[in-house]
């Protein structure tokens, strides 16, 4: 039986900890994989900027379609950019809280060379920073947020250009996004070779350390799926016309879906058959829902955050107020432009470049895909409930008659 791949990369995970610790930080075997780790590492980091530009350009440079003109798409994705702006602020909050005491010791050769972010500049000098006065020189330099300021404004300019020229432009920023998922796509191949070299170089080097601290993310993300399940039921309990027992019946089907497959997408009809059991009007619904799978990924900022403010206690660095509000800002962003990449490849597109725009290194980042499966169950399974809720609410007071909507 072929083991799938995250199984494959679990197990690198677990026998990289589980050697590294037996072998210490004298092993003879710990700078051969060292570097294979670091080569893995930096073949995944390649393509990340010019990842972010194109799918940025992407998702917000083309036209809109039919649906998206319609009063309710407006709506929903009014209120889409609402709550998963707050999902991303309970992310920040939730990791700040749990992850606040920890202190992983002798990770030095993998941490930056400071222990603490320096403090803001001025306001004014701040804000003359983001402006990117050569595009490219910040990419080169890996400064993520002017180069992701830029890709906004050139993807919104080409909403105001000749529409056929904008597609050729965002035509061709898709064909560079697609060759560069199928980098990450080979490279991704080797991930429990990978994994496990960075695995055994962290563990000879701090015990079962960073191993504790991943399972206690784990924990972080199994509280807050549930956490942000339970919200949106009480939105409906409180904010819709439906019988909340109604809807809890008729979405059960979708969540068991949901947990078990890891996929908004693929529970897509069994949320359309959710929709038909509460008797929503069938052409609103088609608007809203399709776009929530799409757009709406409620545990996605939440995941964000709670990863980045992990990775950032790894590498032993305090975030101040102003990263952390960058870390919710981007988390909201990167949930829009990445949409309907599969799971393993959109975990490097979203945390990527969220911790690399607060200074955090992301050489441990792959040790947390590989303990991303429990916790994708929960977070699925809110996706899942946050999509019908909000259909419910949207539709529901719509009137069946077309002219109407």
């Amino acid at each position: 039986m072929k083991i799938p791949a995250v199984g494959r990369i679990l197990a690198g995970l677990i026998a990289g900890l589980g050697l590294g610790y037996w072998a210490g930080p004298n092993s003879a075997a710990l700078p051969t994989l060292q570097t294979i780790g670091g080569v893995w590492l930096d073949a995944l980091r390649m393509p990340i900027i010019p990842l972010v530009f194109a799918l940025v350009v992407t998702g917000l440079g083309s036209g809109s379609g039919s649906g998206g003109s319609s009063r309710v798409a407006r709506r929903a994705i009014g209120a889409f950019v609402l709550f998963l702006s707050a999902s991303a602020l309970f992310g920040v909050a939730l990791g700040s809280t749990m992850f606040s005491g920890w202190q992983v010791t002798g990770l030095d050769a993998v941490r930056a060379t400071g222990t603490k972010l320096p403090d803001l500049p001025p306001l004014g000098e701040t804000l003359r920073a983001l402006v990117p006065v050569n595009p490219i020189a910040s990419a080169a330099q890996g400064a993520i947020v002017p180069v992701v300021l830029f890709a906004l404004l050139f993807a919104i300019a080409l909403r105001h250009i000749d529409r056929a020229r904008a597609d050729g432009i965002v035509n061709a920023c898709q064909g560079i996004a697609d060759a560069l998922l199928v980098i990450i796509g080979w490279v991704l191949l080797v991930a429990p070779i990978g994994v496990f070299a960075l695995a055994f170089d962290v563990a000879a080097r701090s015990g079962f350390a960073v191993g504790a601290l991943l399972v206690w993310y784990v924990v972080a993300r199994v509280v807050g799926g549930i956490v942000l399940l339970a919200a949106f039921v009480l939105l409906v309990a409180v904010a819709a016309r439906t019988r909340l027992s109604t809807f809890l019946r008729a979405i059960l089907p979708a969540q068991s879906v949901a947990f078990s497959t890891q996929s908004s997408l693929a529970s897509l009809p069994a949320m359309l058959e959710a929709t038909r059991a509460l008797g929503l009007p069938a052409r609103p619904v088609g608007t809203v829902l399709p776009l929530a799978v799409a757009l709406f990924r409620i545990s996605a900022p939440t995941a964000i955050g709670l990863a980045t403010l992990a990775l950032a206690r790894l590498n032993g660095i305090e975030l101040g107020l102003g990263q952390l509000g960058l870390v919710a800002l981007l988390a909201v962003l990167n949930n829009l432009v990445i949409a309907g990449l599969p799971n393993q490849i959109s975990f490097f597109a979203a945390y990527a470049p969220v911790a690399l725009a607060v200074g955090v290194p992301i050489e441990l980042l792959p040790l947390f895909l590989a303990v991303d499966t429990i916790p994708d169950m929960f977070a699925t399974a809110a996706n899942v409930t946050a999509d019908v809720a909000v259909t419910t609410i949207l539709t529901e007071r719509i009137p069946t008659d077309p002219d109407e909507i």
